[in-house]
C-alpha cells in the first residue's frame, strides 16, 4: 500500500508539473515591452510546401530591447518571413534590408500594459483550474484506495499530502503571475 501512496504521489506531481510549464511558455509569450525570441514562436511559414516554424528557417537575435533581428538560413525566405510576420497578427511591422528582417518593438502603452496583465492573470487562472482538476483526482484515487484496504487516518494522510503538493503549486503560480506583472508594468 506504500508504494501506491508513492506513486500516486509521484504521479500527481508529474501531473502538476504540466500545467506549470504550459504557464511558463504562455506568460513567455506576453510581451513585457523588451525584445524576446519567444515572441515569434507561433510564427510559421511554407518552406518547399510545408508549414515549418520561423525558428527552424531563421536565427533571431536581440541586439538590444527594442529590435529583434531575425537572420533566415537562405536570403531567399526573406520576404516569406516577412509576410509571415505580417499575417501572425502580433502587431509587428518588419522591414528588411536585403539581409536580414528586422523588428522594432514599439513602446507599451499603459492600456496595453493593463491588458497584458489581464492577459497574464488569466493564465495563472487556467493553470490554477488544472491543478485544481489534479487535486480532484488524487482525492478520488485516495477514496478509492481506502475502499481497497487503506486506513482511514492514512488516507487523511495522503490528503493533506495531495492539499500541501496544491497549496505549493498554487503559490508557485501566484509567484510567476506576480513577477510577470511587474515586469510587464516596468516602464
Amino acid at each position: 500500500m506504500e508504494e501506491e501512496i508513492e506513486f500516486l504521489l509521484e504521479s500527481l506531481k508529474e501531473d502538476m508539473d504540466k500545467p506549470l510549464s504550459h504557464l511558463d511558455k504562455a506568460l513567455l509569450k506576453l510581451r513585457a515591452g523588451r525584445a524576446n525570441p519567444a515572441m515569434l514562436e507561433g510564427v510559421s511559414l511554407e518552406y518547399y510546401g510545408s508549414m515549418v516554424k520561423l525558428t527552424q528557417v531563421a536565427n533571431i537575435n536581440t541586439p538590444d530591447a527594442r529590435t529583434l533581428f531575425i537572420q533566415p538560413f537562405e536570403k531567399t525566405m526573406i520576404q516569406g518571413i516577412e509576410k509571415a510576420i505580417l499575417h501572425s497578427n502580433l502587431g509587428f511591422n518588419p522591414q528588411n534590408n536585403g539581409e536580414m528582417v528586422i523588428i522594432n518593438i514599439p513602446p507599451l502603452t499603459e492600456d496595453r500594459r493593463r491588458d497584458l496583465v489581464r492577459l497574464a492573470k488569466a493564465e495563472g487562472e487556467d493553470a490554477k483550474v488544472g491543478i485544481r482538476a489534479i487535486r480532484k483526482s488524487g482525492m478520488d484515487e485516495a477514496k478509492r484506495m481506502e475502499k481497497d484496504g487503506l486506513s482511514e487516518d492514512m488516507r487523511k494522510g495522503l490528503e493533506d499530502d495531495v492539499q500541501k503538493m496544491v497549496d505549493q503549486a498554487i503559490a508557485t503560480i501566484d509567484a510567476k503571475v506576480a513577477a510577470k506583472e511587474e515586469d510587464i508594468m516596468k516602464v
